[in-house]
C-alpha cells in the first residue's frame, strides 16, 4: 500500500564533465531521471511511501535504472519488463551565459511506449493507495501509452485516489493541437492540475497576459497568474492548480515561487533566489512537496510552501533526483542561515 503511485518514462542521463560540449567530451556522467520518477523519489524523501510504474526492457541498463530507483527509496514492484523496446537516453550539456544549457533526446522506440492497455493491473497497483501522479509527457510517447494513460486514471478514480496531473508539455514529442486534443478529455478525471503559464498556453490556449521587455523577457503580474489558474479551474472543475513561476535572466541564477487556486482562494509564498546547481527535476519536486502538503499537512497553503522550498532546494544538487530531506525544507520555511553548517558524527 502506497501513499503516492507515478505511472511514466524514465531514461539514463549522460552529462559531459566541467560545462564540456557533447563533441569534446571524452567522458559523460551516468545518472538517471523522468518526470513521474522524480516525483516518486521527492514523495519517499519526503517520508511518504511511493511507488514508480513504467516498462522496462529486460536488459542491463534497465536493471541499472530499477536499482538507482529503489536505492532511492521508491517501491518498483509493479513494473513490467518487455522482451522489446528499449531505455531511452538524454545528454545534457550545461552552457553558461550568454549559451543556454541544452538537451538531447534519444528515447525513440522505449519500451514504455510501446505499452499496451491490460499490461498493468491498476486494481492492484491502486490497493491501498492514497495519490496518483502523472504528466504530460506519458500520452505524448505513443497512442497506446495515451490509452494506458487513460485507463489509469480511470482506475485511480474509481479507487478513490487523489489524481495530479503535471501539463508538462514537450515539443519534441507532440504538437500543441495533438497535446490539446488527447489531454482535454483526460481533464474531466484530474484533482489538481500542475503547470507553467507557458504549457497553459500552448495546450490549453490560457494565457497570463503581459508585455515584453527589451532583453525579451515576459513581464506579466501576480494577478496574470492568478486569473489563468481561476480560468483553468472554471473550465475544467479542478479541486486545484498549481503554476510554478521561473525567472531565468541568467542560466544559473533564477528566482523561483508558485502559487495555488483551490476552494475558491488564492495561495502563495516568497520569492526564492536561486544559485543553480542543476534546474532539472525542479518542477517534479515542487510537485512531490505539493503532494506532501495535501496529504500530510492537509493544507493547500502548506502545499505550496513546502512544494515551493522543496523545490527551491533541488537547485542545489546535481542530477534528477532531489536529495534534499524533510529537515532541511522545515529549516528553510523557518528562514535558515546560509553560513557554513558544522556536524559531527555522533549528531551533536
Amino acid at each position: 500500500m502506497f501513499d503516492v503511485v507515478t505511472f511514466g518514462e524514465a531514461m539514463i542521463r549522460l552529462v559531459p564533465p566541467h560545462f564540456e560540449r557533447l563533441e569534446q567530451t571524452h567522458s559523460l556522467d551516468v545518472q538517471i531521471g523522468g518526470g513521474e520518477l522524480n516525483v516518486a523519489v521527492g514523495a519517499s524523501r519526503l517520508g511518504l511511501r511511493s511507488a514508480w510504474v513504467s516498462r522496462l526492457p529486460k536488459n542491463a541498463l534497465a536493471r541499472l535504472m530499477e536499482n538507482r530507483v529503489r536505492q532511492a527509496g521508491v517501491d518498483t514492484s509493479h513494473l513490467v519488463w518487455a522482451n522489446d523496446g528499449r531505455v531511452g537516453l538524454y545528454f545534457v550539456e550545461f552552457g553558461a551565459a550568454p549559451r543556454p544549457s541544452s538537451v538531447l533526446y534519444d528515447r525513440a522506440h522505449s519500451a514504455i511506449s510501446a505499452i499496451k492497455p491490460g499490461e498493468v493491473d491498476w486494481k492492484k497497483v491502486f490497493e491501498g493507495a492514497r495519490w496518483f501522479h502523472v504528466s504530460g509527457i506519458t500520452p505524448a510517447l505513443s497512442e497506446s501509452a495515451a490509452t494506458v494513460t487513460r485507463d489509469a486514471l480511470l482506475a485511480a478514480k474509481q479507487a478513490n485516489l487523489t489524481v495530479s496531473y503535471d501539463l508538462n508539455y514537450r515539443a519534441k514529442l507532440w504538437s500543441p493541437e495533438k497535446a490539446q486534443a488527447v489531454q482535454e478529455p483526460l481533464m474531466q478525471h484530474v484533482d489538481v492540475l500542475i503547470t507553467t503559464e507557458e504549457d497553459t498556453d500552448v495546450v490549453f490556449k490560457i494565457r497570463a497576459e503581459g508585455k515584453t521587455d527589451a532583453r525579451g523577457f515576459k513581464e506579466v503580474s501576480a494577478e496574470s497568474y492568478r486569473e489563468v489558474a481561476r480560468r483553468l479551474e472554471q473550465k475544467f472543475h479542478f479541486k486545484a492548480v498549481a503554476i510554478t513561476l521561473r525567472e531565468n535572466p541568467l542560466v544559473w541564477r533564477n528566482t523561483w515561487t508558485a502559487i495555488a487556486y483551490a476552494e475558491g482562494k488564492f495561495y502563495d509564498d516568497v520569492k526564492y533566489e536561486l544559485e543553480i546547481v542543476d534546474r532539472i527535476g525542479g518542477g517534479d519536486s515542487f510537485s512531490a512537496g505539493f503532494i506532501y502538503g495535501v496529504l500530510v499537512k492537509k493544507s493547500y497553503a502548506d502545499a505550496v510552501r513546502y512544494g515551493n522550498a522543496f523545490s527551491a532546494l533541488k537547485h542545489s544538487n546535481p542530477g534528477d533526483f532531489n536529495w534534499a530531506t524533510l529537515a532541511e525544507v522545515e529549516s528553510l520555511l523557518k528562514g535558515a542561515s546560509l553560513r557554513v553548517r558544522v556536524k559531527s558524527s555522533d549528531g551533536l
